[in-house]
């Protein structure tokens, strides 16, 4: 025989683990019936005894079934509750994207009638100046014949007195002159002429006329030049209103007690008193 030729094997197949211990246990238990049986006979005894045979009981057992059974039922409780668990992540989700949905649209909705509110305020603000600036106006109508002069018919001549528009000369002359030009045009705010003007348009195409140019707004154009007193104005005074630097009005003043201004959407350009609506300061460009 070649010494690379397949030797069988005579052993036996083995038996299943479980098999085997089941059979171990069957058998101990009948060797240890017999062992009794065996002591019983060793005794002195009349009767003959009967020779028994005892057949040992097979138990077999499917373990593979009831392993592959466990582990079908492990992976499907674990497949559910991973779906459980999805729905549960994709429900909680969407519950907080509605709540930071409704807070953001909560937020907006408060700034948004913050906004209105303070809108409504300022308009309401501006109506109670204007109202008062006008009652002021007819309540004091009476003083205008002390800051300017009468033709004898009782209108007031442009210019005012003597010391007035009629005194000013050069540059101040050339400003005075366009702005009373431009008396009865419309107030349109922005506005920098010919046919309308704000209140910053008029002074700064007035002082155009002299050859100086007066920044935009009426916030810078009362920082202008030097600030002097309402007792001691010249014609050709800026004249402004509120704080200096944050002014929100100005005029030009016209000498003898009288500014022109643009005033408001309302009046227009108009030549008023200073006792109409007193200045809160002046400045000096001239």
């Amino acid at each position: 025989m070649s010494h690379t030729a397949h030797i069988p094997s005579h052993r036996k197949p083995r038996r299943s683990a479980s098999k085997l211990a089941v059979r171990a246990g069957v058998a101990g238990g009948v060797l240890s019936t017999l062992a009794m049986a065996g002591t019983a006979s060793a005794s002195p005894s009349t009767e003959p005894v009967a020779e028994t045979t005892l057949e040992m009981p097979v138990l077999s057992l499917d373990l593979g079934t009831e392993v592959s059974n466990a582990v079908n039922t492990a992976a499907e409780n674990t497949r559910v509750a991973a779906v459980e668990a999805a729905v549960t992540g994709e429900l909680n989700a969407q519950e907080e994207s509605a709540r930071t949905g409704a807070a953001a649209e909560a937020k907006q909705a408060k700034e948004d009638a913050q906004k209105a509110a303070e809108q409504k305020a300022k308009q309401e603000a501006d109506r109670k100046a204007e109202a008062e600036r006008a009652g002021r106006s007819s309540g004091r109508s009476s003083l205008t014949n002390a800051s300017a002069s009468d033709d004898g018919s009782g209108a007031t001549v442009k210019g005012g007195s003597s010391s007035g528009r009629s005194s000013a000369t050069g540059s101040a002359a050339a400003i005075i002159d366009f702005a009373y030009a431009q008396v009865g045009k419309a107030y349109v705010m922005g506005a920098t002429g010919p046919s309308a003007y704000d209140c910053s348009g008029l002074v700064q195409a007035a002082y155009r006329q002299a050859g100086i140019s007066l920044d935009r707004t009426s916030q810078d154009q009362s920082l202008a030049g030097t600030s002097v007193s309402l007792s001691n104005l010249q014609p050709g005074d800026i004249l402004y209103w509120g704080p200096k630097g944050s002014a929100y009005h100005v005029a030009i003043y016209v000498g003898g007690g009288k500014f022109v201004g643009a005033q408001n959407p309302s009046t227009g350009i108009v030549e008023r008193p200073l006792s109409y609506d007193m200045p809160t300061g002046a400045v000096r460009v001239l």
